[in-house]
Formats: C-alpha cells, structure tokens, sequence
C-alpha cells in the first residue's frame, strides 16, 4: 500500500503580509477562515484579511511587546498577552474596541482560549498560571507550581487539562476540576519554550531552547516520540488537525514539517530572514502561517496533507481499536526514538512577493494614549482618536532597563539569527512571472551541494561517499519501518491473544450457565415421590 508521502506535494508560498515594524511573536488564523491575526515586538496587533486586496487593521493599546494572540473558537474575539502584564480581549471590527485584564504582575507569555470559548488561560513571568471567565471578565484560580518563568499554556480540548511549560525546565500537566498537578515531564536541558494537545487530547508535544521537539502520550504517560532536526531553540510548533502532520519554527531560520505517522522529517522551509518565532496551521489544516524577526508573516498552503480529515476520520472509525481515535498505534514508534536531520529533505526557498496583492492598505485603531483602567475595566477608543496618534506604538524604543525592545525580545527566544543549515538535498525557488505580483509564480530548481537521490542514475556528479550515506538513509528507514511493522504486530497479537482469553472465559461462564441450570432442573424433576 503507498504511503500517504509518496503522494505528497509540496507547500507552496501563498502570500506574505507586511505591516509590522518589529519581530513577529505569535500569529493565529480566524476559524471563519477569512483572517488572519499576528502580533508582535512593536506593541501591536495586526488583523490581515485573506480576501485579495483587503484592507489591514492595526489595533494599538497594549504599551510594550505583544507576546501571544489567539482568535476564539467563535472568531469574534481576540486575545492577546503583552510584557505590559496585561491581557486584552479585542473586537475584530472597525471599532477598535478592548477589555483590558490586569493580569499578571509580571509579563504574560501566552493567552489560550478554551475550546468552548468560556475561558482564558495565561502564562507569565510572575511564575503562575491563571484562568479567567471570558464573560463575567474575573479572575477564577491560580495554578502556581512553576519555580521560574511560565512560558506557554494551553487547554486540552475537553478541558479537563492544562498543559503549561517554561524556564524551570519542566511540562506540566493540571486537572482542571481538582488543580492539582497530576504529572511533570522534566525531560529537558534548557527551557521548555512551547506545549500543545493534539486535536484528540490524547498527546502533548512540548519543544525546547535545547531544539528538541517531544511528543507524550498521556494515557500512558510515555514519552513516544523525540525529534531534534532543528539546530537552534524551537520556538513554536503547531499539529495539523488530522494529527498526522506537525510543524515546527526555530530560531536557526527554518520551518520544519514533520510526518507523524512516519516518524520523520519531510519539509525544511526557508522564508524567513532570522528567527522564526511564530507557527499556526489554519483550523481546516488547509493553511498555515508563520512569523519571525524580520517583520514578515507568510502564509503558506499545506498540499502535502492529499488526505482530508473527513477520510482520516472514516479510516480511523474503521479501525477495530475500542480506544478512540487516534489510537496510540497510530503514533509511533512507541519506544522514544530519535529523529535527526535528514539530508533528503527538501528546503523552498521562497523568493517570491505576494502573488496576490500588494501589501495591504493599514487602518490604525484601538488607544493610542494609555490610561490608568481599573481591574477589568473597559476601554474604548475611536478611530478618530488612534488616527491622530497613529505611530505613538514606536515612538519610545526603549524599555526601562535601557535596552532597544528588539534586543530585549531577542533574548526571550534565546537568539534569533541562527545560521542557515548547509546541507542541502535540493532547493525549489519561486520565480515571480506577470505583474503587479499577480502571477502564480514559476518553479525553477537549484541543484546546491548534493545531487539529489534519484538524480545519481542519470548521470549527474555524485561522490561515491554522498550515495553510500543515501543508501544506510534507506537502509536506516527500512529498519525503523520493520520495525514499527513488528511493534504492530506484537500489538496485535496481544489483542487478539487478549480476546482469545475473553471469548474463553465467556465460554466458561456459559457452559457453567448452563450445566448449573441443567442440576437445577433435575432436581427439581426427579426428585423421590413419598406415599404416605
């Protein structure tokens, strides 16, 4: 049977948004598919509009970096999490209107919503983690076993759990009935950057300044899969909805894709300039942006997911597992195995502008001028007024440590500029044809170091050195694949063996059944008449 990446096609660019004037730290697609929202180092939150030359929004309020933005599952909020220690919930509209939260007393990493949209869960500085009442607008608990930063929470999609990771190198996982931690994976070297649930809750990846990206299945509580591919920090990571497929951005300039199901690496993307701080797929998993220190979001189309969810889901509930879907075999290996670099994978360098308009004409809302709120106020600011004060947002430069905000945000995601990888399979770079950046583009291929695999036979330079190393490649990933086909079917015999004993027994319990109800009848029929 061919694999589903037999099949695949590549990501291609599909736009890039620019309107930031600093690094972009965390973007999140609109579930009514028609948005797209990034914020970023120069305090703002951008509102980019996917329709062909539609116009931005600029939402100014927050009065320092901008660390988290996330839409509801309604899609007609906003969240967003600052260094001002403030979260503000924002109306996607032309009113630029925000509820701003007192958060925290030190500065809030991320901002989730709950997957009923009822809730809110902050990371931050002041080492907690807190949840908040969208609609009543109050403070509900604390969760406060963190010994240093909290950089990321996020809620399970039942939400019974929340994950939350950070600077004290620990995962850990709360109930949110009891709130109580009811496990810590302390697997990591360095900072724990990002976590996330699968769209199933039955795993949480969690990635690493150490460049490790770990996958944990929480009904065992194993660690099943381990990845280092890249060669800087990760910084965000985001699961397709089917769970089959998972990308990741790093500080060493590249986006990663990684294919679940096989265990691998199969994508490297080279977009971005710097960092990339930022990664989200779109809900339908059709989409995904991403963001870094060099300003830019692009927005890329996936095309290597030929499945859709909808035919994920059948196969799934055509499986004979009682668990429910994913089942844990659907993710493997099971044992933790680690994935490195492979030097077939292909890298896109994109090149290429926007092919389907030109930067977007910017409207500037929201306050311009910071007021001093009471806990949980509501602020209010008219266009009119965020008009007249439009650049307030990058007038001051400089935080109170005397630090430009762009160095002091570079040290959150422990150096931006990484360097670029140098080993390189091939590289597909876009060429724009047409004009005024209408064109589709057209694909042209480098050949950069080594030949690529399937090219040796044809006659192309190949030291014998790079076909020996393709050649143990293959040979390594025939390994892991027998592997995993002897895991399966360990697997499988368990559970057969395991319903062998079931039907077994049930056997048992039926004939038992039956031979005591057969000595019940015959002492009731043949039992002695006495005559007086």
């Amino acid at each position: 049977m061919p694999t589903m990446s037999s099949v695949m096609e590549d990501p291609t660019l599909e736009r890039h948004f620019k309107g930031h004037k600093d690094a972009v730290t965390c973007a999140d697609f609109n579930p009514n598919r028609k948005q797209l929202a990034s914020v970023s180092v120069d305090k703002s939150l951008m509102i980019w509009n996917l329709a062909p030359k539609a116009r931005a929004f600029r939402y100014v309020g927050h009065q320092d970096v901008v660390t988290g933005v996330q839409f509801s599952p309604s899609g007609n909020l906003v969240a967003t999490s600052s260094k001002d220690r403030t979260v503000r919930l924002w109306t996607p509209s032309m009113k630029g209107e925000s509820t701003v939260f007192k958060a925290h007393t030190a500065t809030v990493r991320s901002v989730a919503f709950s997957h009923d949209g009822q809730r809110l869960v902050t990371a931050s500085d002041d080492k907690s983690v807190k949840v908040w009442s969208v609609h009543r607008q109050c403070f509900i608990y604390s969760l406060n076993q963190h010994t240093n930063w909290v950089r990321c929470a996020r809620f399970s999609p039942d939400g019974r759990l929340i994950a939350s990771c950070g600077d004290d190198r620990t995962v850990r996982l709360w109930d949110t009935s009891t709130k109580h931690c009811i496990n810590c994976f302390t697997d990591y070297r360095e900072s724990a950057t990002f976590v996330g649930f699968n769209s199933s809750g039955t795993c949480i990846a969690s990635s690493g300044a150490d460049s490790t990206l770990k996958i944990w299945d929480l009904r065992t509580n194993k660690l099943i899969q381990h990845y280092q591919v890249h060669s800087a920090g990760i910084n965000s990571f985001s699961f397709h909805p089917s769970n089959n497929y998972l990308i990741s951005g790093s500080s060493d300039s590249t986006v990663k894709i990684l294919d679940l199901l096989e265990g691998r690496l199969i994508y490297t993307l080279h977009g971005h300039k710097g960092a990339v701080i930022t990664v989200a797929f779109s809900r339908a998993g059709d989409l995904f942006a991403s963001g870094g220190a060099d300003g830019q979001v692009l927005m890329w189309r996936t095309n290597f997911d030929t499945k859709s969810y909808q035919d994920i889901l059948r196969q799934h509930s055509r499986r004979s597992s009682p668990d429910p879907p994913p089942h844990v075999t659907d993710i493997h290996p099971r044992g933790p195995h680690l994935h490195r670099p492979q030097p077939t994978a292909i890298q896109i360098s994109p090149t290429v502008a926007d092919t389907q308009s030109t930067d977007p004409h910017v409207i500037e809302l929201g306050q311009s001028v910071h007021s001093t709120t009471l806990l949980y106020g509501r602020t209010h600011t008219t266009p009119t007024q965020a008009a007249a004060n439009s650049h307030h947002s990058n007038a001051n430069t400089h935080h109170s440590n005397g630090l430009p905000a762009h160095r002091e945000a570079s040290s959150r995601v422990g150096g931006w500029m990484g360097d670029e990888s140098t080993s390189r399979a091939r590289t597909t770079v876009w060429s724009q044809t047409g004009d005024g950046g209408g064109g589709r583009g057209r694909r042209e291929e480098e050949e950069r170091g080594q030949t690529h695999p399937l090219e040796v036979l044809s006659g192309h330079p190949s030291s014998l050195d790079s076909t020996l190393r393709h050649i143990v490649q293959q040979l390594d990933i025939l390994t892991q694949t027998v592997s995993v086909l002897e895991e399966r079917l360990t697997l499988t015999e368990d559970k057969l063996k395991e319903c062998l004993l079931n039907q077994s027994q049930l056997l048992k319990d039926v004939l038992s059944s039956e031979e005591r109800q057969r000595t019940e009848s015959e002492e009731t029929d043949g039992s002695p008449v006495h005559f007086t």
